[in-house]
């Protein structure tokens, strides 16, 4: 016999989580979201690698609440994001790696399009920041910000990967932007839409 039913099989997961996360430093709400990374990735580690800066769960919440537009570097972490309760939550998710004026940007700048996809992304606006998969695509935001053209109410940033993930991730947790990172190469859109998710249930609920 085996677990059927979907929510049964999550709360157990969440339960065996519970017993594995022992004592950690985190908040009660950080606590939330880090479960919800590693029930995600089904990963432990990452109750050991993940950092939370600058009020990132306070100011993450005040956002979504205010509703808007979220960015994400991937269509993958846009489809792992729960839509009903992003539209209880009165946002919308945009990505722009297939945007045209993102290939011939690209093409222009010889960059890729995952850092093109930022530019555009805030030439229009948006000002919530969801990267789990492009390094280049966080270094892009983080070099904005520094030239006062962008101004993020808060940045997930979980890039993953062996080339620039670790570094950007470093970096980002030098600014005064509420943010969340984790350490080291792991990361993915998996793992950046759970984030959001896990926010939104807080929020809205499912």
């Amino acid at each position: 016999m085996y677990i059927k039913n979907p929510m049964k099989i999550e709360n157990k997961s969440m339960d065996i989580i519970e017993e594995v996360m022992g004592d950690t430093f985190f908040t009660e709400e950080e606590a939330i979201v880090a479960k919800r990374m590693i029930h995600t990735t089904g990963d432990f580690d990452y109750r050991k690698i993940i950092v939370f800066k600058n009020d990132f769960i306070k100011e993450a919440k005040e956002g979504i609440r205010a509703g808007g537009k979220i960015f994400t570097d991937t269509k993958m972490a846009s489809m792992g994001i729960n839509k009903t309760a992003l539209s209880k939550a009165n946002c919308e998710l945009k990505y722009f790696i297939d945007d045209e004026r993102v290939f011939a940007l690209s093409k222009e700048l010889a960059t890729t399009r995952s850092a093109c996809a930022v530019d555009l992304a805030v030439a229009e606006g948006i000002d919530m920041f969801v990267i789990g998969n492009a390094p280049t695509a966080l270094f892009r935001l983080l070099e904005l910000v520094k030239e006062g053209k962008a101004n993020p109410k808060f940045i997930v940033g979980v890039p993953v990967g062996f080339v620039g993930a670790a570094e950007s991730k470093e970096y980002l947790r030098e600014f005064q932007i509420p943010n969340i990172t984790t350490v080291g190469t792991k990361g993915g859109s998996n793992v950046a839409a759970s984030i959001i998710n896990a926010l939104l249930y807080m929020e809205v609920g499912r």
